[in-house]
Order: structure tokens, then C-alpha cells, then sequence
């Protein structure tokens, strides 16, 4: 191996980790104000509007938390292990309140899809370099 792909492998962990870290701070700055101000939400959903208000707003580039998020994103089962061992352990619970649990789930996940496809449409519609996500070249007809 070459110093080259060495270099471009240690640079590209290195701003995965910074990306991931940015990322991180985000949600635990928001976590600390939901906490501190009594918000009725959690920090991960007012980490998520900051970091949409940022990317909308210009402040924040996709390409400066891309490889962070899609780390995040591909090692996602990790982050449901607990729930799954939670489901386990208090099976009473679920006998009891099952149906309005399952609502709420549902009810949940349709409303986070909504509101990435809402904020993904957005993003797309702003296309440009550098802003938002990259337009993809319009074939030409034969």
C-alpha cells in the first residue's frame, strides 16, 4: 500500500469521527436545553430541527456531517438493542398496554418518515454546489 491510501483512509476516519462528534454535540447541547428549559421533547428531536434549521439555513453544509450521519445511520441496529432487551423484561407492561404502545409507535414512525421525506424534498428542491443534496445529471435522449 501507498502512503496515499493510507493517508485518505486516516483523513477520511478523521473527519468521520469530527463529523460524528459534531453531531453528538449537537444533540447533547439540545438534551442540556430541553432539561434546563423544561421543554416537553426530547433532545434528539430538537437536535434534529437544529441541525435541519442549520442545513436549511446555509449555516451548516450537508458534505460537513454526511459521513458522520451515514455511519450513524448503517450502524443504527446498534442504538435498538436496549429497547429490544426492554421488550423482554417487561412483557407485563406490554400485556397490559400493548395496543396504545403499538399506536404510539406507529403513529410515531409515520410522522418521523413525514417529516424526513419533507425535509429530504426541501433539500433536493434548493439543489445547487454546495447547498443541500448534489442534483443528479438529466440523461440525454437517444
Amino acid at each position: 500500500m501507498n502512503g496515499t491510501t493510507n493517508g485518505s483512509i486516516f483523513t477520511r476516519l478523521a473527519h468521520m469521527i469530527v463529523q460524528v462528534a459534531l453531531l453528538i454535540g449537537i444533540w447533547w447541547a439540545c438534551d442540556v436545553a430541553v432539561h434546563l428549559l423544561h421543554l416537553p421533547l426530547s433532545g434528539g428531536v430538537l437536535g434534529l430541527g437544529v441541525v435541519l434549521a442549520l442545513l436549511f439555513s446555509g449555516m451548516l453544509r450537508v458534505d460537513r456531517v454526511k459521513m458522520g450521519a451515514q455511519l450513524l445511520l448503517t450502524e443504527m441496529i446498534l442504538f435498538f438493542i436496549p429497547a429490544v432487551v426492554a421488550i423482554v423484561r417487561y412483557q407485563d407492561l406490554l400485556l397490559q398496554s400493548g395496543v396504545k404502545l403499538m399506536a404510539l409507535i406507529v403513529i410515531g414512525n409515520a410522522c418521523v418518515m413525514f417529516l424526513t421525506a419533507f425535509a429530504v424534498e426541501a433539500i433536493v428542491r434548493r439543489g445547487g454546489p454546495g447547498r443541500g443534496l448534489p442534483v443528479a445529471p438529466q440523461e440525454q435522449p437517444a
